[in-house]
């Protein structure tokens, strides 16, 4: 593209000017040449004084298709990936040179407009696993890969990566069919040479909200009503997320909550003592009363210095 750009915007232009701009070899820029003209590209090369290589018929259409506006949402998009990733900011500044002057400009304010920062207050931003490199090149050269997962050693045609809340998942083909697995589990990967078949209209992202839609269902089969003041309503909606649903509006609201179980339930409703009333089940109600015994028992007797022994701590729940 960004040759094409080049010579739209120049017209004509050598070997040597292409290697220039896009800072690779000679013999680079005239492979990229020769390989655009083979795939059918209107370029061809003009010998002589004054020559070099141009569009056929010296056409000055933008073949890139680009609107200013397309040009200045592409580079919106960009900016944030050069920020993180060498390869990233290294193309887009060989486009940047590449595009007409009057797109350069815009494009070059929109590269530096945004920075996409993924941590939360009080978290570390996370550094992306380097497995993720590897299996994204299965991905797009399209090879299977060896992963050693859960102690098990398979073969997969690897179908796209998610980053999902900073937690990476792998959609892969097998031979049971097309499973997800979490990148931070796999020990080991290996790609292989051995072509790997992608369903021919398989989309990632509709195949990862399907993930997304079973997944939420396993964590929602348990469901409590409770009444929140409405001031607070957002906060709760923020904190539970699509587990979160309105009932009936007021000064008073009253919402669904869903979780795996009651406990679960209770457990992210204690910190938010008298603000949320829990009207049922009666199962997430016990629940609540019982972690109110437990905080009472344990730090009720400060005053006289009874400080029982903490418990064991129960097994961390799994994050999916």
């Amino acid at each position: 593209m960004a040759v094409l750009l080049l010579m739209q915007s120049r017209g004509r232009v050598t070997a040597a000017e292409i290697a220039a701009e896009m800072e690779v070899s000679v013999a680079t820029a005239r492979r990229d040449l020769e390989a655009l003209s083979a795939a059918g590209v209107p370029v061809y090369p003009q010998a002589g004084r004054g020559g070099g290589w141009a569009l056929l018929g010296g056409a000055r259409t933008d073949l890139s298709g680009l609107k200013a506006s397309e040009a200045r949402a592409l580079f919106l998009l960009l900016g944030p990936a050069a920020a993180i990733a060498p390869e990233a900011k290294a193309a887009l500044r060989k486009l940047v040179r590449a595009l007409p002057s009057t797109f350069r400009q815009e494009a070059e304010a929109a590269a530096d407009a945004v920075v996409v920062d993924p941590a939360r207050w009080g978290e570390h931003r996370r550094t992306r696993p380097v497995l993720v490199d590897l299996l994204e090149d299965a991905v797009v050269r399209r090879r299977k890969a060896r992963l050693t997962y859960s102690g098990r050693e398979r073969v997969v045609a690897p179908f796209g990566l998610v980053d999902k809340d900073d937690t990476w998942y792998l959609i892969a083909g097998t031979p049971d069919g097309q499973r997800t697995f979490r990148v931070d589990r796999v020990t080991d990967a290996e790609v292989t040479e051995e072509p790997a078949e992608r369903p021919t209209h398989f989309d990632l992202a509709a195949a990862w909200d399907e993930v997304v839609t079973a997944m939420e269902a396993r964590r929602a089969t348990t469901t409590a009503t409770a009444t929140v003041d409405a001031r607070h309503l957002p906060v709760l909606r923020d904190y539970f997320g699509r587990h979160c649903e309105v009932i009936s509006q007021g000064e008073r609201v009253r919402v669904t909550l869903t979780a795996p179980t009651a406990l679960d339930i209770a457990r992210q409703l204690a910190g938010w003592g008298d603000l949320v009333i829990v009207e049922g089940p009666q199962t997430v109600r016990d629940e609540l009363a019982k972690l109110a015994a437990q905080l009472t028992t344990l730090y009720g007797r400060q005053d006289q210095g009874q400080w029982p022994s903490p418990p064991t701590p129960p097994a961390r729940r799994s994050r999916h």
